[in-house]
């Protein structure tokens, strides 16, 4: 499955390079709803909470109610840092949390976090994201990287997610394809389900993440129209 993503920076949806460069910015933002209305789930990531500059959450709340009307499911994640915090996204009719930052302290997995988040919402509807950059993951908005990579610690993960949002963040928004290899590797690791995103930009890699058993999360591609 393709899934659309709405990253929100400044009260807009945008589309970075490697997470830092801003390549384009869409003011109707719930517009997107309509045009990615054919697919049944979407992901919403607020940037801005991520990296610690602002918080979209009142545009996040209404693009789930929104999304909820359209009988779309929607994933939310960015700068989720507290368990009050997802309680409330997970309110709004958020289908799944994604956590990042907070799944970790100390350069090692948060377990006690992960665990009341769990108790909280509820493991089915935890997803947690391992965003890496060289081999290692990357946290607080893609600024901070742990000596850590995800085949280390997706084992211990699982005790607390049902899923998992894997970014090739060396790729991202690209448009130069993303590392099937990498994902190839990541899926040895674990049987929960993996959506792939950083770098997709056409429907054969789409379709290789399929045999994979894995969803595709794409956004330069969809947003420039030039998925191939």
């Amino acid at each position: 499955m393709m899934i659309p993503c709405i990253d929100l920076q400044d009260g807009r949806a945008v589309q970075l390079v490697h997470g830092r460069e801003r390549k384009l910015a869409v003011d109707d933002v719930f517009g997107l709803l309509d045009r990615f209305g054919g697919y049944p789930l979407i992901h919403v990531i607020d940037l801005d909470a991520a990296m610690r500059k602002g918080s979209n959450a009142k545009l996040v709340r209404d693009l789930c109610v929104a999304a909820k009307k359209r009988k779309m499911r929607v994933r939310v994640g960015g700068g989720v840092r507290t368990v009050a915090q997802a309680a409330k996204i997970a309110a709004y009719g958020a289908d799944k949390v994604i956590v990042g930052s907070a799944a970790f302290k100390n350069g090692r997995v948060n377990g006690a976090f992960l665990r009341r988040l769990a108790e909280k919402i509820g493991r089915r509807r935890v997803m947690v994201a391992l965003d890496t950059e060289g081999g290692e993951i990357l946290v607080r908005g893609w600024q901070e990287k742990l000596r850590l990579r995800p085949e280390e610690v997706i084992s211990e993960l699982e005790k607390y997610a049902s899923e998992f949002l894997c970014t090739y963040v060396d790729a991202e928004g690209t448009m130069r394809g993303t590392n099937l290899h990498w994902f190839r590797t990541l899926r040895r690791t674990t049987r929960r389900p993996i959506t792939a995103a950083g770098g997709i930009r056409s429907r054969a890699e789409i379709r290789a993440l399929a045999r994979m058993k894995m969803d595709a999360a794409v956004g330069m591609a969809l947003y420039t129209g030039k998925l191939s």
